[in-house]
């Protein structure tokens, strides 16, 4: 989680928003800004992707068979 808490940190810092701006903006509760930016490990996906999608990002569950890291098909 470390690197969702520091991408969103420096994200809202780029665009010169305060936690709360943020928070706003997305339609999220401040609470859900100071949890992803101090690296919460139980956040709500939902939520989260409120927040990256001012950033032009999402966060989507993976799964490892569609993943191809050997140049093999799992």
């Amino acid at each position: 989680m470390r690197a969702l808490s520091q991408f969103v940190k420096d994200k809202r810092k780029e665009v010169g928003l305060t936690q709360e701006d943020l928070a706003i903006k997305a339609g999220v509760a401040l609470t859900v800004i100071r949890k992803i930016e101090q690296g919460k490990e139980n956040l709500n996906l939902d939520k989260v992707n409120q927040v990256l999608r001012m950033f032009g990002h999402i966060l989507a569950p993976v799964n490892a068979r569609e993943i191809n890291l050997d140049g093999n098909d799992l």
